[in-house]
């Protein structure tokens, strides 16, 4: 029996895993549909892209993975704290190794990001113990390498220079 519920509880993770990265492919894809001026095909890659995501909370529920705020902070911080400390310097410096300028560049834009995330993570998940909601207005996010701002956007992204016009505003 305890060999069964180890197996389901594998196979759960790794049809999350494959639902999450579905979901983002179908986004991705997505875009690149509506660019090259296929809207309805954009439509059906958003619409399936949502279902996988269905599928992946499910899975990732059923995993008994959801808890409260804090906890659910707390497991954010965790990861983006990973991805600063130990995965993005190994990915970066083995690109860097490898002459892989393009992987390089995603894992920089990745990597600063990461550090801004774990931080707003933290702040969120003190206030959350609290019982208090985080004070923001508007999240800028830079659609070229993830860079994100509280309330204002600056002039240009510090990390790729995008320009404040291009940041993507959610409020």
């Amino acid at each position: 029996m305890v060999v069964e519920r180890k197996m389901t509880k594998k196979f759960l993770e790794e049809a999350y895993a494959g639902e999450s990265m579905a979901h983002m492919r179908y986004m991705i894809f997505a875009d690149v549909a509506e660019k090259e001026g296929f809207p309805n095909i954009a439509k059906l890659f958003r619409a399936i892209a949502f279902a996988e995501l269905v599928h992946a909370r499910n899975h990732y529920q059923a995993l008994g993975n959801v808890k409260d705020t804090p906890n659910n902070l707390q497991v954010a911080i965790d990861g983006e704290t990973f991805e600063v400390e130990e995965m993005y310097p190994v990915y970066k410096a083995t690109a860097e190794l490898q002459g892989e300028k393009e992987a390089v560049r995603s894992t920089h834009y990745a990597l600063e990001a990461e550090k801004i995330h774990a931080e707003l993570y933290r702040k969120a998940k003190e206030l959350a113990e609290q019982k208090k909601d985080i004070e923001i207005k508007k999240v800028y996010i830079c659609p070229v390498c993830g860079y994100t701002a509280i309330d204002e956007a600056p002039e240009y992204c510090p990390v790729c220079g995008a320009p404040r016009e291009k940041f993507v505003v959610f409020e």
